[in-house]
């Protein structure tokens, strides 16, 4: 009888837990399902290492500068030039390299360098002169866009032989000098991104607990870092199986890390959300809501900057095409990954789902050899039907 009454109170506290965070759920649950889609219409070929790899890859310079976005439509505003930005901070890079012999590294700093000051100019537009940002972006697209063009259009594509340069997007971690039929460091990782997994939700559980919090049955706890050190093992079994850990993986990581912790564990991020949630009242409480707008606009500039060197790298080539539609990548993602339509509300480690959602769909079309046509098309719907059932379970 105990045992019934037990399992009858597991159940109603899964259905309460799946209404009541129904809306972090449902990206997870659609990214599986589109990966199960595809796994299916390809025969298995979308699941397979080197196509996770090259998924990982693709979505990298997406994912990094959907992070970047992720701040600024917190607050409220948004940045529609950071495509054609990508684009032009890659283009500088390869000239930098093949033009001027610079050295790939300081390349890369240099243009991380341009995009803050990209960043600067429209930020002080916006909050010194009060342009509104879309159309400060608006024309900053049309800029970036012509110089863009204006940098390429003596050489066209420039096609860049920097190996270290190249390997951003195309390399993998390296591996320990022991032939154990797969990739030993990758698995390595995997063990002790379970072991922080374990100890940090642990950790926060127990906080929970000494202050009263409400959380999970022990059973339901346990079950979600089983489930979750699942996923993490599979994922990197099938990378370990192929090549390993790309670095592009070893980037998003890193960014994901830092700006996950600036907006959960320091006053700029509860500022960051503050202003999203209501700016006036952010200002009165003493936050100056134009530093904090301007720190935002710099920041998703260089994540624009850092998105433009992956894709570059990954194409070992600067292209007169590079950056169309980035922007609209970057913003479906970050609202795909629960960025709220009002502000105020969002995570980072939810845009990544969101970026690997966009990529997904655009990776598995393409296996299946859909025109470019039917997949904007489909990208569209998918992303009115996310924003729609944000706005619908945000009301409720």
């Amino acid at each position: 009888m105990g045992n019934k009454k037990q399992n009858v109170g597991l159940v109603r506290e899964i259905i309460t837990m799946a209404k009541t965070n129904i809306r972090d759920y449902m990206m997870y649950i659609t990214l599986v399902c589109i990966m199960l889609f595809f796994a299916i219409q390809t025969d298995g070929g979308f699941l397979q290492a080197r196509n996770i790899t090259n998924l990982i890859n693709q979505a990298g310079y997406v994912a990094v500068m959907a992070i970047g976005m992720t701040v600024i439509l917190i607050i409220v505003h948004i940045d529609l030039s950071v495509g054609y930005v990508a684009g032009f901070c890659g283009a500088v890079a390869a000239i930098l390299m093949t033009k001027y012999n610079v050295n790939e590294w300081i390349a890369i700093l240099i243009v991380l360098g341009l995009g803050l000051l990209i960043g600067l100019y429209q930020g002080l537009l916006v909050t010194k002169v009060g342009v509104p940002a879309f159309v400060t972006t608006l024309a900053g697209m049309f800029i970036f866009r012509g110089l863009l063009n204006l940098s390429l259009q003596k050489t066209g594509t420039i096609i860049i032989p920097n190996k270290g340069f190249n390997a951003l997007s195309n390399g993998f971690i390296p591996d320990l000098p022991i032939d154990v039929g797969f990739h030993m460091v990758t698995m390595i990782i995997a063990v002790v991104l379970v072991g922080i997994l374990i100890f940090t939700q642990t950790k926060n559980r127990k906080n929970k607990l000494k202050y009263d919090f409400e959380v999970p049955s022990t059973p339901i706890f346990v079950f979600k870092l089983v489930a979750m050190s699942a996923i993490i093992l599979g994922i990197m079994w099938v990378l370990a199986s192929n090549q390993g850990v790309p670095w592009t993986a070893v980037i998003v990581g890193v960014v994901l890390v830092v700006y996950n912790y600036m907006l959960n564990k320091t006053k700029l991020g509860r500022a960051i959300y503050g202003i999203g949630g209501n700016a006036q009242a952010a200002e009165l409480s003493g936050i100056n809501v134009k530093r904090v707008t301007l720190f935002a606009f710099c920041s998703v500039s260089v994540m624009a900057a850092l998105g433009g060197v992956l894709y570059t790298s990954r194409l070992q080539s600067a292209t007169p095409t590079a950056g169309t539609a980035f922007e609209m990548d970057a913003i479906a993602s970050s609202y795909i990954g629960g960025v709220a339509v009002s502000g105020g509300v969002g995570r980072v480690t939810n845009t990544i789902i969101g970026a690997l959602v966009i990529m997904s769909l655009t990776n598995g079309m393409n296996l299946m050899g859909i025109d470019i046509s039917y997949q904007y098309m489909v990208k569209g719907i998918i992303f009115i039907i996310a924003v729609a059932f944000d706005v619908r379970t945000r009301k409720k």
